[in-house]
């Protein structure tokens, strides 16, 4: 990180003090400064205290390089702090809970007692900043609705960079809509949200019971998933109604890790997640409305058969099914 900074400037190396180079280059490696001695050095020349920003820092956790990266970092921490001098502060952030927890969450985790808060989500204050911008570059518009641009943000997940690039979307003047932006808006942001959810129920159902049934438990335990524990495979065995082994939730969780896109996530410890945040915002909207697990396409008909966006709904859903029917059938003429 230290080298990549100093290359992004120009600097190859700094000499401290008229005497002690330092070859910006070489840190971390063999032949070079260790993490600690360099932030040392980086602390000399500064004068000030080091803060280190380290942004989507769960993915260090996916190979035995990048944790071993950590543990330098928190050795250097201890090593330069006291109780009555900080030398080195380090943040780490990402847009995964569950995954950052598995850096404090253990024994064997790099930063084990530390903890991890949530930082608030952009909303009103941040809406209502864009409103005011909008009013201001276009008088025409005013006065903007600002509940209904709140709701949208909202439905696009608090997601700043999706909604003001459907924002800019909705304000060109060659859309040709004659309704207002915010409606427009609020219908795209209303449209994005089915076609998540829909592409998050059409994944779930195309896939075979036992992987169903182990994406069903690793959006329902988080960072608590043990694989191969007695109840995972007493969980399994249930869903599916067969005889579960833990070789099996092995190759299921393979499996669901090589899909295009990848479902599941594995760090270098063997600890599992989900891949995408989508699915596990869609999977605990789904249990808060009581309708998980996603219902077959013949459940759903029974429920509203008159239901003439629904029936489009299912007509996409039962194509799905189709598809997946026909890999259960490769599948089962390969074993």
């Amino acid at each position: 990180m230290i080298s990549k900074a100093a290359k992004a400037v120009g600097l190859e190396s700094i000499t401290i003090g008229g005497s002690l180079k330092m070859d910006l280059t070489k840190i971390g490696s063999s032949k070079g400064m260790t993490f600690f001695e360099a932030l040392c050095v980086l602390r000399a020349a500064a004068k000030k205290p080091v803060a280190l920003i380290i942004d989507e820092a769960q993915h260090s956790l996916t190979s035995e390089a990048g944790e071993a990266m950590m543990f330098e970092l928190k050795s250097a921490r201890d090593q330069m702090n006291t109780p009555d001098k900080i030398d080195l502060m380090l943040v780490l952030s990402g847009s995964d809970r569950d995954k950052l927890l598995r850096l404090v969450n253990s024994n064997a985790a790099p930063f084990f007692g530390s903890e991890v808060k949530q930082m608030p989500l952009l909303g009103d204050r941040f809406v209502e900043h864009l409103s005011h911008f909008i009013e201001i570059q276009r008088p025409d518009l005013t006065p903007v609705n600002h509940k209904k641009l709140l709701t949208a943000f909202e439905l696009y997940g608090s997601r700043p960079q999706i909604f003001s690039e459907n924002l800019g979307r909705t304000l060109n003047p060659l859309q040709g809509s004659k309704a207002r932006f915010e409606t427009d808006l609020l219908k795209s942001a209303q449209n994005n949200q089915a076609q998540e959810e829909l592409a998050m129920a059409n994944a779930y159902l195309a896939l075979l019971p036992l992987e169903q049934a182990v994406l069903w438990r690793i959006l329902d335990q988080g960072a608590r998933f043990r694989p191969y524990n007695a109840d995972n495979l007493r969980f399994c065995s249930e869903k599916t109604g067969e005889k579960i082994t833990a070789p099996r939730v092995q190759k299921t969780l393979e499996g669901l890790r090589a899909r295009q896109p990848s479902l599941i996530w594995k760090s270098a410890r063997g600890e599992y997640a989900i891949d995408d945040t989508v699915m596990t915002r869609w999977y605990e909207n789904q249990v808060k409305a009581g309708a998980w697990p996603p219902k077959d396409v013949m459940e759903l008909v029974a429920q509203d058969p008159k239901d003439e966006p629904a029936a489009v709904l299912l007509a996409r859903i039962a194509k799905e099914r189709v598809k997946a029917a026909q890999l259960k059938l490769k599948l089962k003429a390969k074993a």
